[in-house]
């Protein structure tokens, strides 16, 4: 019996992608970007602007409370007026105290809330590229993604914890330095209307010109990260060819380009500070010999020239220093940057308005007239047609290439076809949601996945619902509940990374125990046995005819010995089908299927 009802959920369309040819976003649309995520903690914000606006006010009335001292010290022996010296001292430690206090509050609030963007920024990103399609991950290398997912976010992370913290806090001294300073001598005030403007516009042209180094040092990295990760999973065969120097060489070239990139942005990065901190300098010798004319003229006292000199040190100072961290704000920038860019490709298409939900599928599976290319005009499947009747064995072979694991591909919707249309129980798979869809399919691939956890987690992890008794039996039905009796914790031991405790054949076999643990009406087999030997894998597809037993199977297979009993096969070559039939009409056809054949068992 087939149950459809609507799909509930209101997919609309994915955000558009930025391919790498896009110009790079300013600084503002970056910034606003992060902005959505910080102003989700604005209650945080606002007492870090309240706790850095009292802590640095309270700071600044430093230079002016040593101002009243000097003032009140410089009458001369014996007209000195120590209670005003000693109430202005007071009031400064008890005001540097507070400050003190009021800063390290900051400091933990800001890490609290910078580490809190970044956990929904990290998460944000992982669920989307939970729904990204599968040709995102055929065009981009692990390592570089995970690099995105990693250090970009964690760059991001430093500079609001750290970078932000800093930039609010010299905002508010230099505002309020210039503030007393105007108090103190706006005629002294004027050495800095030559001396900012300068600072500005020399920090603005070298960001300008530094922003696109960090970014390139993000896609350096990544491409370092996403070699590594080759090197690590494919070692074995690294070393079997002897290929440890030529490796190497290739490494030499990706770190070095990774440490060229490193170079250059760092290099013309640094530049900012030194040149910023001259024209602070000059500033500074500048306001100290006009106040010292200023002073011999009668018009600023001694006590009020020293605050001025002490308030143009904590206007430059801040000044500089966002010099430096402008550099760092860059490479922030450019990572950020590259979280956004992998925010902003284009998830997997929704599914149709009023998409069908699936309940219970047959199995009946009709291709009609299907052509399908990853590339445009390199065909890698043409004018198609399969009909596979529930409960039916469809076998496809043919050479490498022909398009084999494409046609899983199809029925899965990991991609659609330009032309013709694919077809569950009568229904246009386009018209299904994907997940009752995918829910339809058990699948047994060649290349084996295992996740760290238990070997109980991993056998039942497509089927919540069953039980250790559920999963013995599928052990037991592939030849592998003995095997793991004996290990330590049977079911309950703990499969490391990439279930490197277990050899390649019995991975295999796990995965075969999952496939069966899964009660979906179709079961894909794609080359499920090709890492066991031929024994064993006879004893499996004993066991799997019991599990194809009123499925529809579709077995993709270079070991024909597995597939003389299907009900169909079809032999595909450059996408097209050349021979059908069962085992014994292809053998007296003496064709392609004929010579395979021989070819093996001679």
């Amino acid at each position: 019996m087939i149950i459809l009802r609507k799909s509930t959920s209101q997919g609309g369309k994915g955000p558009q992608p930025h391919p790498s040819s896009a110009p790079l976003p300013s600084r503002r649309q970056t910034l606003l970007r992060l902005w959505r995520y910080i102003r989700q903690y604005r209650w945080q914000v606002t007492a870090a602007l309240l706790l850095s606006l009292g802590s640095n006010l309270l700071a600044l009335l430093g230079p002016v409370l040593s101002g009243r001292a000097i003032d009140a010290l410089s009458g001369g022996v014996g007209k000195v007026n120590f209670p005003v010296v000693y109430v202005n001292i007071l009031l400064m430690l008890s005001f540097f105290a507070i400050s003190s206090l009021l800063n390290y509050l900051l400091s933990r609030l800001m890490i609290h809330l910078s580490q809190g963007v970044t956990y929904q920024l990290r998460k944000d990103a992982f669920n989307h590229m939970l729904q990204l399609p599968l040709d995102f991950f055929d065009r981009h290398q692990a390592g570089d993604i995970v690099s995105c997912l990693q250090y970009d976010i964690d760059t991001v992370n430093a500079s609001l914890s750290t970078d932000l913290l800093q930039l609010i806090t010299s905002l508010i001294t230099v505002l309020g330095s210039l503030a007393m300073m105007l108090y103190l001598s706006p005629l002294l005030l004027l050495v800095f209307a030559v001396t900012v403007p300068a600072a500005i516009l020399l920090t603005r042209y070298i960001t300008h010109k530094v922003r696109p180094l960090f970014r390139a040092r993000s896609v350096k990295l990544g491409q370092l990260n996403g070699y590594v990760e080759e090197l690590i999973t494919g070692q074995k065969t690294i070393q079997v060819y002897d290929r440890q120097q030529q490796m190497l060489a290739q490494f030499e070239v990706k770190n070095q380009d990774a440490v060229n990139a490193y170079y250059k942005a760092e290099y013309y990065g640094s530049i900012t500070g030194p040149c910023v901190n001259f024209i602070n300098n000059l500033s500074l010798a500048l306001v100290s010999v006009f106040g010292a004319v200023l002073y011999l003229w009668g018009q600023l006292s001694l006590g009020k020239l020293s605050a001025f000199v002490l308030y143009s040190r904590k206007f430059s100072g801040p000044i500089n220093e966002a010099a430096n961290i402008f550099s760092e704000l860059q490479s922030s920038l450019a990572a950020a940057d590259r979280v956004f860019r992998l925010l902003d490709q284009k998830a997997e298409p929704a599914d149709a308005p009023g998409a069908l939900t699936l309940e219970k599928a047959t199995g009946l599976i009709k291709l009609d007239h299907v052509s399908f290319s990853y590339v445009t005009g390199q065909p890698v499947i043409h004018d198609l047609s399969i009909q596979v009747r529930p409960g039916q064995t469809l076998a496809i072979v043919g050479p490498t290439g022909a398009g084999k694991t494409t046609l899983v591909n199809l029925l899965m919707r990991f991609y659609d076809p330009q032309a013709g249309f694919i077809s569950l129980d009568g229904h246009d798979i386009r018209q299904l949601t994907r997940r009752s869809l995918r829910r339809s399919f058990s699948m047994v691939l060649q290349n084996t996945w295992l996740f760290q956890g238990s070997i109980f987690d991993n056998l039942a992890y497509g089927n919540a619902e069953v039980t250790l008794a559920d999963v013995q039996r599928a052990a037991q039905a592939v030849h592998l509940d003995e095997f793991i009796q004996k290990l330590p914790g049977a079911y309950a031991m703990v499969l490391d990374d990439n279930a490197s405790n277990l050899s390649q054949g019995q991975k295999q076999l796990l995965t075969i125990a999952r496939a069966m643990l899964l009660d979906a009406p179709v079961l894909i087999l794609d080359e499920a046995t090709s890492n066991v030997d031929t024994q064993t894998e006879q004893l499996i597809y004993q066991a799997m005819e019991k599990l194809m037993s009123g499925r529809t199977s579709i077995v993709i297979a270079h070991r024909l010995s597995t597939i003389e009993r299907a009900d169909q096969i079809i032999v595909i070559q450059d996408g097209q089908i050349i021979e059908q039939g069962k085992h014994r009409e292809l053998l007296a056809q003496g064709g392609f299927y004929a010579r395979l054949y021989q070819s093996q068992f001679r």
